[in-house]
């Protein structure tokens, strides 16, 4: 039967926000299983004890929670969907008539109030312990990548400046051991290091001065942010996310990322898994020395075209010396400041070698292969990778560290930069990645009830 619905807009009823928002809905299970209190606690020495006006730190933190959860990337965006969400006014303890904070508070507290702390770091650290709490983190396998964060920064507007080289944090490990590799080949100590201060020309955006230019092969030329993250085998809970501007490399705070959370969350640490980025001589020296099965993908170097690649030349490590594809022997002759032991062939049998063409170019006629001093290292790596354990462990990689990436950009905004400034974009990540945990932890314990 036809009969249109009359209009009840203007009606008055008597309801419970509670019987509103449904049994199974995502914020009911986070505010059931995830302990905010600590948040009251890590933020109250920035707050007033008798001055000022009340106000409750715990309901600005739950509206950047909500804000970080559903990918509402704007502060006014966020303070519109609250007034008409009932699940969110629920979770904020809101009533119906209850009027929503400004945008402008949380503004106002993320720059001013929080500038310059380290309590968006507590946080996050604060959701991974409530994790290892509820045994969802062994901390026995961890998995590290690092993705791109777009800047808030139009890539066309910059100016080129010189900048001091960041000085390598092995540098004093290196010098050691090329001083005792030397002194084991019986070899002069060499001089002194003088101290030149180097320097490279880079691309500065005008915009957001903070962030780094990224010029990669097969990728988009922009002004970025590196979100440098690991999560855990277990249930796949971030444990640490770390952001550095775009033209840092994926290797250089790696070590001390590593060391912080086997520190901070007293993990035991026996595997690692990474992506080609972190196949360097210092990394594979690291975790050798921290006792840690690393599995580091393939990097494909590209030899010069016409030559013999490195492989065809093969290391006696009985004899310390390479042998060529002619079965001449190239002999040490000495290990440079760099950390690179140099072994040389001999020109006079290299004069009549039929492969000469295919091995070597110089004009002396004299075939160099350099091996570092941290080499045997890089090759244990490299078995690991190739073992059966380490085929396993690499899979688990893109199934794990790959996709928090992807649920990051997909479901929770962080594709794009919000904000301007390292300190603002490490908010970003860290607040992203620590709803991901609420949610993963939520989400879990419902199952088990």
């Amino acid at each position: 039967m036809f009969k249109p619905k009359e209009s009840s807009q203007n009606e008055i009823e008597f309801v419970s926000i509670d019987e509103l928002v449904p049994s199974d809905h995502l914020l009911r299970k986070i505010d059931q299983y995830i302990d905010f209190s600590t948040i009251l606690d890590k933020v109250r020495p920035y707050y007033s004890e008798d001055n000022g006006r009340p106000t409750d730190p715990l309901l600005l933190f739950k509206m950047m929670f909500i804000g970080y959860l559903y990918g509402i990337r704007s502060e006014r965006q966020l303070e519109q969907e609250i007034k008409m969400n009932i699940a969110y006014r629920w979770f904020l303890g809101l009533k119906f008539r209850d009027s929503v904070p400004h945008h402008s508070t949380i503004s106002f507290n993320r720059q001013n109030r929080f500038k310059g702390t380290d309590i968006f770091q507590e946080i996050f650290d604060e959701i991974v312990l409530q994790a290892i709490n509820n045994k969802m983190v062994g901390g026995r396998v961890l998995f590290t990548d690092s993705t791109h964060l777009k800047a808030n920064a139009n890539k066309h507007k910059f100016t080129k400046e010189e900048v001091k080289a960041h000085t390598r944090a092995y540098i004093d490990e290196l010098d050691k051991a090329v001083e005792e590799d030397r002194q084991n080949h019986g070899k002069k100590p060499l001089k002194e290091r003088e101290e030149v201060i180097e320097t490279k020309k880079i691309r500065v955006s005008t915009t957001d001065p903070e962030s780094g230019f990224m010029s990669r092969d097969n990728k988009q030329e922009m002004f970025c942010y590196l979100d440098h993250r690991t999560t855990d085998m277990k249930f796949n809970i971030i444990t640490d996310a770390f952001v550095t501007p775009g033209n840092v490399h994926d290797s250089v705070p790696y070590l001390s990322r590593l060391d912080r959370q086997t520190r901070r969350f007293d993990f035991k640490v026996e595997a690692v898994a990474l992506d080609s980025g972190y196949l360097t001589n210092p990394i594979c020296k690291g975790l050798s020395d921290r006792n840690i099965f690393a599995v580091i993908a393939h990097r494909r170097f590209h030899p010069t075209t016409g030559l013999f690649p490195k492989w065809k030349f093969t290391y006696d490590s009985e004899k310390d010396l390479y042998v060529c594809p002619n079965k001449q022997e190239l002999i040490y002759r000495t290990t440079s400041r760099e950390g690179y032991r140099e072994y040389k062939s001999d020109p006079k049998q290299c004069e009549t070698c039929p492969f000469l063409s295919q091995c070597t170019r110089s004009k002396n006629k004299v075939k160099v292969v350099t091996r570092h001093v941290w080499e045997d290292d890089k090759e244990k790596v490299r078995l690991n990778r190739l073992s059966k354990s380490g085929k396993m462990l690499y899979k688990f990689r893109k199934e794990k560290v790959e996709r928090s990436f992807a649920d990051s950009k997909e479901l929770h905004g962080l594709r794009y930069c919000r904000f301007r400034g390292l300190h603002n974009a490490s908010e970003q990540v860290l607040l992203t990645a620590a709803c991901q945990n609420m949610k993963k932890i939520a989400m879990h314990l419902a199952k088990l009830g």
